[in-house]
């Protein structure tokens, strides 16, 4: 189950978001999600015609997704709040989780970051409509695509990259598996505007708090600044799959990506042995 307050002002791009973001988890696993259940929470005063565009966003995504949505329920709240409870398959024994990467996996992000520092600029008014536009078609892309090529390649490890960050997630998989990484900044694909309002001075809470719980476990390389940081820290929402894949099968894993729709497919960086959990980021 996953649902959230609106990030960005139009209803109908809230809810493909919402939706979007609450079946990566099953995709993450390598699943089918199948049905789900609306999870809604909206204040009385909201105009109808709002709630309806909502839930006309989701079950637009839904269905692109092929997930029927079987019923919900839904709440008076001061603050709107929409999601939903998801159910999945995946064959026992086959589901892809993220404590299985190896030294030597190669890391392949599927969806550029930022997205939480574009939606805070969006909220105060000061993102433009290109830089908000590109953030709302990648987080309300599925990851389905992402999930079909993970199981046609095989891959060792996944996650999906959401509140905790694009290192936040990277180091609850590193943990998992008893391995570190090596991760290169220059490589991270990131969402246009992303770096310029950081300059600014826009960041969300959640990213500092992202950065500051990971402070024992990064090693900074040099000439990665504050706003390097910051940035690599994002809180996302309805980010991309964060893949480890052998090296041998990483050529394989990105055609396949990119053949089935992804944004990205691009090489971040390299398990390796070490402490568990421990990142390096290099410039």
């Amino acid at each position: 189950m996953d649902f959230f307050p609106p990030i960005v002002d139009d209803p109908f791009h809230y809810g493909e978001i919402a939706v979007a973001n609450a079946l990566s988890d099953v995709y993450a696993t390598g699943g089918r999600p199948v049905t789900a259940l609306n999870i809604a929470a909206f204040p009385r005063k909201l105009p109808p015609e709002v709630v309806a565009r909502v839930l006309e966003g989701g079950q637009s995504k839904a269905s692109e997704a092929e997930v029927s949505i079987v019923g919900g329920h839904t709440v008076d709240d001061v603050e709107p709040k929409y999601g939903l409870a998801v159910t999945g398959f995946v064959t026992p024994g086959k589901q892809i989780t993220n404590r299985n990467a190896k030294p030597g996996d190669v890391l392949v992000l599927t969806k550029a970051i930022g997205t939480g520092i574009v939606t805070t600029a969006g909220k105060a008014g000061i993102a433009s409509a290109d830089v908000m536009a590109e953030a709302i078609t990648s987080m309300a892309m599925l990851n389905r695509g992402a999930c079909e090529a993970m199981i046609e390649v095989g891959v060792n490890a996944a996650t999906d990259v959401t509140g905790f960050g694009l290192l936040g997630h990277l180091h609850g998989m590193l943990k998992a598996s008893g391995v570190s990484a090596n991760v290169e900044m220059g490589a991270v694909p990131v969402l246009q505007g992303a770096l310029e309002l950081l300059e600014r001075g826009v960041a969300p809470g959640g990213t500092h708090r992202n950065l500051e719980s990971l402070t024992n476990h990064i090693l900074w390389g040099d000439g990665i600044s504050e706003i390097d940081q910051l940035l690599i820290c994002d809180a996302q929402t309805s980010g991309g799959m964060l893949i480890a894949v052998s090296e041998e099968r990483v050529g394989l894993l990105q055609e396949s990506l990119l053949t089935h729709g992804c944004q990205y497919a691009a090489v971040i960086g390299v398990i390796e042995t070490g402490s568990p959990g421990q990142i390096t980021v290099t410039k």
